[in-house]
């Protein structure tokens, strides 16, 4: 019986009408950095009055795991980790109402994780949803595609297992990508003799060609690999180049641009830290036919100009020169708005700062005095930054200097809203007047007041 299509309509007809009838407007955050991969919220005409503090709507909970989750069709999807005892983890995902924050569904599964560091040993990344899949890729290279309807297990991949991956220093900290009837993810295995290394020793792990593998969506099937290279935490994304799509991949040792259909790699740069602990995070920011990188140990940032053969060097930063160096982006990637890019620079608390830089040539246009570590979403012609602590900033987009519009202490509670406690690690998710953020052991769903809203209550 062919019952699939008849299903899928009745449960698109089901998702129209609750998004008629909730309170949120129907737009998707179905991915890491949102729909165009680059932290800018769908909402271009927004119209907020950010005089007001926002609204608590509602508060979620959350296990162990750094990562914020993805939103499709007024859900919120949220992966964390629900029992630790130490080796083994359950490493679920729930699906909860947008509007309300009522919990839909909850499906877990075991997996084994111990930090090397002790860090936290829940999941890192976003689930990526499409249509009615759910794509997840947990702390221990587990890849699961579920019904979105109510979380069934589909397929499931150890990634870990099959491609002999040696432990990350944190375990697997990359966001798939979904790119027709391909899953993509960076895995970067090893050879079998390998797993004899020592925990942490990554300078004597050899790659095997499999930083990047594509799976079927359908089967969880391998489609090809390649690349040869360890995995960073940063997450594939794509780019256009002379109207081609081509998958970017930030891996441990420098980007690489990959033809999505054969899996072939087209070009490599070398950009990373000459040293055992330093790791590439933040994910490429493109514009137009170039693409901006960077870390945050020693080697700073670099703008290339990328065509389907090659990635030629525009500017890069002076190798050890924290101070002449433009941007040290650690793991939260920067917003690119107008030529100018915003985000926090520094590895550390007290060298850290959130600045403004001219991509097109590096130039430091203001930094503020925080000395603390940021993450920043775009809405319209403002930046939301979240400092790791907890403290919500409103800025404005200006090139010229800081302007700060607003700031809410979000670690203090508040009438029905509890405090959030460090690290709040993950940028803010944005979608229509709602506003998502994470500390340790909660989310919070937090609404935007409009100008229309504050003037008609006056």
């Amino acid at each position: 019986m062919c019952t699939l299509p008849i299903y899928r309509f009745w449960l698109a007809v089901g998702w129209c009408c609750f998004l008629v009838t909730a309170n949120v407007v129907a737009q998707d955050w179905p991915r890491l950095l949102g729909p165009t991969y680059d932290g800018v919220a769908p909402t271009p005409d927004a119209q907020f009055d950010f005089t007001k503090p926002p609204e608590h709507v509602w508060t979620i909970p959350v296990g162990d795991g750094y990562g914020l989750g993805s939103i499709a069709a007024g859900r919120y999807l949220q992966m964390d980790a629900g029992q630790n005892d130490g080796r083994t983890i359950q490493e679920r995902i729930r699906c909860f109402d947008l509007a309300t924050g009522q919990m839909q569904w909850e499906q877990s599964q075991s997996v084994e994780y111990r930090d090397l560091y002790g860090y936290e040993s829940g999941p890192r990344g976003t689930p990526a949803t499409d249509s009615d899949d759910i794509f997840t890729f947990g702390v221990a290279g587990h890849l699961n595609c579920r019904s979105f309807r109510d979380g069934t297990l589909r397929w499931s991949v150890d990634t870990s297992k099959e491609y002999g991956v040696v432990q990350n220093f944190f375990g697997v900290g990359s966001s798939p990508l979904v790119l027709g009837d391909r899953v993509i993810v960076m895995v970067g295995g090893s050879p079998a003799e390998d797993a004899r290394i020592a925990p942490g020793r990554l300078d004597r792990v050899s790659p095997a060609g499999s930083a990047l593998v594509a799976f079927d969506r359908a089967t969880g099937k391998e489609l090809w690999r390649c690349g040869d290279d360890l995995a960073s935490y940063s997450s594939p994304r794509p780019m256009q180049i002379d109207d081609k799509t081509v998958v970017l991949a930030f891996a441990r040792g420098g980007l690489i641009a990959v033809d999505p259909e054969r899996g072939r790699v087209l070009w490599r740069h070398d950009h990373r830290a000459d040293i055992l602990e330093s790791v590439n995070a933040m994910v490429p920011v493109v514009e137009r036919d170039r693409v901006f990188i960077s870390e945050c140990y020693d080697v700073g940032s670099a703008l290339l100009q990328v065509s389907l053969d090659s990635a030629k060097t525009i500017w890069v930063d002076p190798v050890g020169d924290r101070r002449r160096q433009a941007m040290r982006v650690h793991w939260s990637t920067p917003v690119l708005v107008g030529g100018y890019l915003y985000g926090c620079s520094g590895r550390n608390p007290p060298d850290s700062d959130f600045r403004c830089i001219e991509i097109a040539t590096g130039k430091v246009q203001w930094a503020d005095d925080r000395r603390s570590r940021t993450s920043v979403t775009r809405v319209g012609d403002a930046l939301l930054v979240l400092e790791e602590r907890g403290e919500l900033q409103v800025v404005r987009l200006n090139p010229e200097r800081l302007e700060v519009l607003a700031t809410w202490d979000l670690t203090e509670p508040s009438g029905p809203r509890p405090a959030i406690a460090y690290p709040c690690w993950a940028a803010p998710i944005v979608i229509g007047d709602r506003v998502i953020v994470r500390g340790d052991t909660d989310v919070l769903c937090l609404r935007l007041r409009t100008k229309s809203e504050s003037a008609n209550s006056k």
